[in-house]
């Protein structure tokens, strides 16, 4: 079954890749203050816009597509790749050859090496030999720390959300564990890119039915991509991208035509949005463009129509959304049409606390969760945790950083936000916090990328008192009244250097904050931590409603999928960075089709926004899993275990012996 996005970009099903960056359970929100250079947004004029009669599409120019007979004389079709993401991964193990160890062997080791991790991964990351391996009725547990805002797949702004609509969602394009696009072959028949670029055809499978067995077709798809260009419809990620498109249109109940407005290298990419079923929202969007407010759209939170492999079938907030697999999905008039999803049911079970989550790991109460590195190093190398379980490691491009709000009297200043940069103790931070075991971050791509800077490379800060003090001091933040906080005259009235740093309320994260509270206590700043649920931050950062925030972002499946965090005015620019020349840079990285003058082109953005600091970049925290001993099939990507092709859908359990 299709695997990725996002989708950021981040994903699970083909939906979902294509999405910017994630914006990880890790607090990438912020809190309402009355701070100098904030705005208060109460919503008024959203309410006022929704007022207005609502009209399909309208943020699209008007267009009138040629026939497609016209379009197939001239347009020089040149044929693109259809790919069974499983399919990739079989042939890439057979090349791999036979594990390190056996699986009896790999379950007796501790992953206390990198050598141990390397034989754990390289047994129990395969595929089953044959159907007879597999426990066809096994359920899946899975761990996550924050509920869902919506399981409507065009509201994705999180990775629970990305997880859990990524099994439930129907799409037409996933990438593979390098990050390379292709069309899927559970959802697609055939996908050509026109020789100018400015066209993409695409002929959907004729055996797609949504959950209440009606058919999906080309129409579904014009509709969501119509909904998603309607002003009144708050979609808070997916627009992005989508908005480079001119038209689509759906010739037959099976062809599809995207329309660009330039040839692009990066085109490929916004043709992957989330697509919902016409026939269930075509009226009701019309008396409720929220999708989220009427009392049927808040019947179909709990009860969606959905096209992907899964089915909610259960869901209690705050506590576990249950999904099962949905026959139909992979049958078709009595004959197995795609891959059978592995497991019969999925749990996500919600737990917020870290500690209790690793205690429901130890008893079999979840079957995986991501390890905090005190849990990693301390907590999962005795006999207890080894009992259910084992544990393996990955590389994963997921940065994290303290972002700084660049519309606040405090952050707008670059030497404001150097010398935050410079007061914060990173080596207490990565050998104490962290255990050693993340890697400092410079920036948004890790050198391991294709798209990081090869040239004058930026060195990572480190802490300087005296120069973050000597910042402070140009930039006007002086202690002119010998109370110890730094304080500035600001439109005629003197404002002390007191701010808020939102993050998501678990240990780890508040424990980092308070690490940079404490630090900024020394050259007379003051820093309280706020830490909050995720929902209200998600919110808050929406809205722009903070001072500074801990967040973190995974990768995209391409580098310009960042213009939506960093690009002036951009749906994700939470921090509202703005810096023209990165606009420009963005804007050439698209139009350049040559892979390494593209590479390039992002190095470049790379050290701008390191010059900026519009961040203060932390670390890149690899994947560290602890995996419950039935789990077979897992492997790590740049976007870690999941968020690709296949991803969640190469994990399986044994039958029992």
């Amino acid at each position: 079954m299709p695997k990725c996005r996002p989708a950021p970009l981040v994903l699970l099903s083909a939906v979902l890749l294509c999405f910017a960056a994630l914006p990880l359970v890790v607090g990438c929100s912020p809190p309402a203050d009355d701070g100098p250079g904030e705005t208060a947004a109460d919503g008024s004029d959203e309410k006022a816009a929704r007022s207005e009669e609502f009209v399909l599409g309208n943020l699209l120019e008007p267009f009138a597509p040629p026939p497609l007979a016209e379009l197939d004389a001239k347009a020089g079709w040149i044929d693109q790749p259809v790919l069974d993401s499983m399919e990739l991964l079989r042939e890439y193990q057979k090349k791999l050859g036979k594990p390190l160890v056996t699986v009896q062997e790999a379950l007796k080791l501790k992953n206390d090496s990198p050598e141990n991790n390397k034989k754990i991964l390289s047994a129990m990351g395969r595929l089953p030999a044959n159907d007879d391996e597999v426990d066809w009725d096994a359920s899946m547990h899975r761990h996550t720390t924050a509920d869902i805002k919506s399981t409507n797949p065009l509201m994705i702004s999180s990775t629970a959300e990305f997880d859990v609509t990524g099994l439930t969602s129907f799409g037409l394009f996933g990438a593979n564990w390098e990050l390379k696009p292709h069309a899927a072959k559970d959802t697609v028949k055939s996908w050509q890119v026109s020789k100018d670029r400015m066209m993409d055809k695409v002929v959907i499978r004729d055996d797609l039915v949504w959950s209440d067995g009606r058919p999906i077709t080309a129409h579904d798809v014009v509709f969501s991509f119509k909904v998603i260009m309607s002003d009144q419809v708050p979609v808070p990620a997916v627009r992005s991208g989508t908005d480079k498109l001119r038209w689509v249109e759906a010739y037959n109940d099976h062809t599809l035509v995207y329309f660009h407005k330039e040839s692009l290298a990066t085109n490929i990419w916004n043709l992957n949005f989330p697509v919902i079923p016409k026939h269930i929202y075509e009226k009701s969007i019309r008396e409720d463009p929220t999708l989220q407010d009427s009392k049927y759209h808040v019947e179909l939170e709990n009860n969606p129509v959905v096209g992907g492999p899964y089915v909610i079938s259960k869901r209690i907030r705050g506590q576990e959304i249950v999904l099962n697999r949905r026959e139909d999905y992979y049958m078709h008039d009595g004959r197995q049409v795609r891959d059978k999803a592995f497991f019969k049911e999925v749990r996500f079970r919600i737990i917020p606390d870290p500690t209790v989550s690793l205690l429901a790991l130890k008893k079999g109460e979840i079957d995986e969760m991501v390890l905090r590195p005190e849990q990693w190093e301390t907590q999962t190398d005795d006999a207890d945790f080894y009992r259910l379980n084992t544990k393996a490691f990955g590389l994963e491009w997921l940065y994290f950083y303290f972002g700084w709000n660049n519309e606040t009297a405090f952050f707008s200043d670059v030497r404001v936000r150097k010398a935050m940069s410079h007061a914060f103790n990173y080596e207490e931070m990565l050998d104490k916090l962290l255990y050693g075991l993340y890697e400092p971050c410079n920036g948004v791509f890790h050198n391991t990328s294709p798209w990081a800077p090869v040239d004058r490379v930026p060195e990572l800060y480190k802490q300087n008192l005296d120069k973050a003090e000597e910042l402070l001091d140009e930039a006007g933040w002086t202690d002119s009244d010998g109370d110890g906080i730094r304080d500035k005259m600001i439109d005629g009235r003197r404002v002390k250097f007191e701010f808020r740093i939102l993050c998501f309320n678990i240990p780890l994260r508040i424990a980092i904050c308070n690490l940079l509270r404490e630090n900024l206590d020394q050259i007379g700043v003051l820093c309280e931590v706020r830490p909050m649920e995720f929902t209200v931050l998600q919110e808050k950062t929406r809205k722009h409603e903070f001072h500074a925030m801990f967040a973190g972002w995974g990768t995209g499946a391409d580098p310009d999928m960042g213009d939506n965090i960093w690009g002036t005015g951009q749906m994700r620019n939470f921090c509202s960075y703005s810096n023209p020349k990165v606009d420009e840079l963005y804007k050439k990285g698209r139009g350049q089709f040559d892979p390494e003058k593209r590479a390039r082109i992002y190095g470049e953005i790379h050290k701008l926004l390191y010059e900026d600091q519009p961040y203060t970049w932390l670390y890149f925290r690899s994947s560290f899993y602890g995996f419950n001993k039935d789990l077979r099939g897992y492997m790590f990507s740049p976007r870690g275990p999941y968020n690709y092709g296949p991803g969640f859908g190469s994990i399986w359990k044994p039958k029992s012996k």
